[in-house]
């Protein structure tokens, strides 16, 4: 509805936050930017031929036959008990110290953050984010009317130091720190960088020694594809200052809606207060039935051999096909590279004609809690064909290239 069409006739009703964005474009809205016959390199949707079929339908019926009516009530069976186990099992195989006592699951990694942000921000509250970042939460976090200040990206992740800075600033000035700091440590999403050790030990002394909350978005974590292995902040965390979020969206299906916080049971105590049930507990049945009992751990070995090849191949693409001064990121996991183009070359005005050309992304102002990003965009390379790759790369050049010659 455009802002000609709404009446206003409920606006007083609505929350503050709600006043304040009305007519902007809520959480999803950048899975409207599709064309038709256009390739989209615009959206992190796993590949379909990666999703189990069958053995989400093996596992399905076994809680049918196995746990008939009780699979459908409230508190679910055994298997979607079994799921908080896997979970904490899996944390404790990335080197975190926890049980399940220490696991609320939730519908997704958004519901997971969201009710992390619910149990801990007030209007007026700040957080610290990485610019750019994931636009979802960046979305979110305007439902809360919060002050979001965004700090820069390198190859090693987070600027760290600048967030030192800022926060030595605040405290000489008398100022307060932030609530919350959200950061996607590992693969981030947009840029695919990864936090190095060492400022992920640095951000941890931050936090402690000026009293704000990490919550670590590890989405992407199980997908690494090319180096060694680093730990969680929450692994390397000796305060509970971490408070992690993550999913099965990328190692199993988006659709089943799965994720986790894993927390200090002090505050996890109050997030699963704050959750107020909603929990799908037939789902975790079947996924605590597929993880125990099916393929799981040799599917997501698979997956990440199949993401590094596509991976790959969009980096190839990138090199034989983009105009000089254009430069990329190189990920080591996740589903992302980040693209910076030729000086002067806005991609939300490019878009349009990207789109004639026959490719979509998404532009890089969208990750940016501010007026930066303008020279960036975001590729995705999990969901596409190799074929579909290389025309979507062809056209991202061709429309580069004929914009560069406008200047």
């Amino acid at each position: 509805m455009s802002d000609d069409e709404r009446s206003g006739a409920f606006d007083h009703l609505f929350t503050a936050a709600v006043r304040d964005g009305l007519g902007e474009e809520g959480y999803g809205s950048w899975r409207s930017i599709d064309e038709p016959d256009a390739v989209s390199l615009s959206f992190g949707f796993p590949y379909p031929e990666s999703f189990p079929h069958d053995e989400l339908v093996a596992a399905a019926e076994a809680v049918f036959e196995e746990e008939r009516d009780t699979a459908l009530q409230y508190g679910g069976g055994d298997y979607a008990d079994r799921l908080v186990e896997v979970v904490a099992e899996r944390e404790r195989d990335r080197g975190i110290d926890c049980g399940t006592e220490n696991v609320l699951l939730t519908n997704g990694a958004t519901h997971a953050i969201d009710v992390v942000c619910h149990t801990f921000l007030e209007r007026g509250d700040e957080v610290f984010v990485e610019a750019p970042t994931f636009m979802g939460t960046l979305k979110l976090l305007g439902n809360y009317g919060v002050e979001i200040t965004g700090f820069g990206n390198d190859a090693d992740g987070l600027r760290v130091d600048a967030v030192a800075d800022e926060l030595e600033r605040r405290e000489e000035a008398g100022e307060t720190p932030p609530k919350l700091l959200y950061t996607i440590p590992t693969f981030q999403n947009p840029t695919g960088t990864t936090l190095s050790r060492e400022r992920r030990e640095r951000l941890l002394d931050l936090a402690e020694a000026h009293d704000f909350v990490i919550v670590e978005d590890d989405a992407y974590g199980a997908l690494r594809y090319h180096g060694e292995d680093l730990p969680p902040l929450a692994a390397l965390d000796e305060s509970g200052r971490v408070v992690r979020t993550n999913t099965f969206s990328k190692t199993i299906a988006p659709g089943v809606r799965s994720g986790w916080v894993l927390a200090d049971e002090e505050i996890l105590e109050e997030v699963t207060r704050m959750r107020a049930g909603g929990a799908n507990t037939f789902t975790q049945g079947v996924l605590g039935r597929y993880c125990t009992e099916g393929p799981f751990e040799e599917n997501v070995a698979e997956l990440r051999g199949r993401y590094a090849e596509r991976r790959d191949h969009m980096l190839d693409r990138l090199e034989e096909h983009m105009p000089p001064g254009t430069d990329w990121t190189e990920p080591d996991g996740g589903f992302f590279v980040w693209v910076t183009l030729p000086e002067g070359i806005d991609t939300d005005e490019l878009l349009p004609r990207a789109a004639e050309e026959g490719v979509t992304y998404l532009p890089g102002e969208q990750f940016f809690p501010d007026d930066r990003g303008e020279d960036c965009l975001r590729l995705s390379f999990s969901h596409v064909s190799h074929e579909e790759m290389e025309r979507g790369i062809e056209a991202l050049a061709r429309a580069t290239r004929s914009r560069m010659a406008e200047h």
